[in-house]
């Protein structure tokens, strides 16, 4: 499908998309700030996070990935759960697994974090962990089709990457209950029956 060399990839270009849209974000916290602190920083982290995980999955690791012709592609997605795979990334050490696990953690967190300020809270914390695993599955399809990346699409990667989301989920759940955001949402009505705004 792809016969040409991919036309960015490299870690200083990762890293300056990560800094660019952390700067995009924080303007998007800035627009939601009058729907609460923890509303804003939440939605804004989550949109952070989620483009990072995307710079990191989505561009060559190498500024020179060279020519991938369409009969050099894989044909399909590894299957072989549990299977091989590297060690680290970068500066990161661990197995690849385990980074691919934490990669979706923040995500996962945030997630949960802006979904608890609404009463359809209870739907949209769960719904999330299908939106991660599909935004996960979308990468590795992506991987698959754009050989040029030279990136491998293994399932095992949507394995890790939803198992890091739930993990998210979970502790966004918990931090909701230390900071609340429930409050911020207008008409909240506290124990004691007097009405806040927003």
């Amino acid at each position: 499908m792809f016969g040409s060399e991919f036309p960015v990839g490299g870690i200083p270009v990762m890293l300056a998309g990560i800094a660019l849209t952390g700067l995009l974000c924080l303007l998007v916290r800035r627009a939601l700030r009058g729907r609460g602190e923890v509303f804003s920083w939440s939605v804004a982290l989550l949109l952070w996070a989620i483009a990072v995980i995307g710079f990191v999955t989505l561009l060559p690791t190498s500024s020179d990935t060279g020519v991938v012709y369409a009969d050099e592609r894989l044909a399909g997605c590894s299957w072989d759960i549990g299977g091989p795979a590297p060690d680290g990334f970068w500066i990161f050490s661990g197995g690849q697994r385990l980074l691919n696990t934490v990669i979706f953690v923040p995500a996962g967190a945030l997630w949960a974090l802006a979904a608890c300020r609404w009463r359809a809270g209870r739907v949209l914390v769960p719904l999330g962990l299908l939106v991660l695993a599909g935004y996960s599955a979308l990468i590795e399809w992506t991987q698959l089709e754009v050989a040029s990346l030279n990136r491998a699409c293994d399932v095992t990667d949507v394995v890790d990457n939803s198992t890091g989301a739930a993990i998210g989920l979970a502790a966004g759940v918990l931090l909701a209950l230390l900071l609340r955001p429930w409050r911020e949402r207008p008409g909240w009505v506290p124990a004691h029956g007097v009405s806040r705004a927003a």
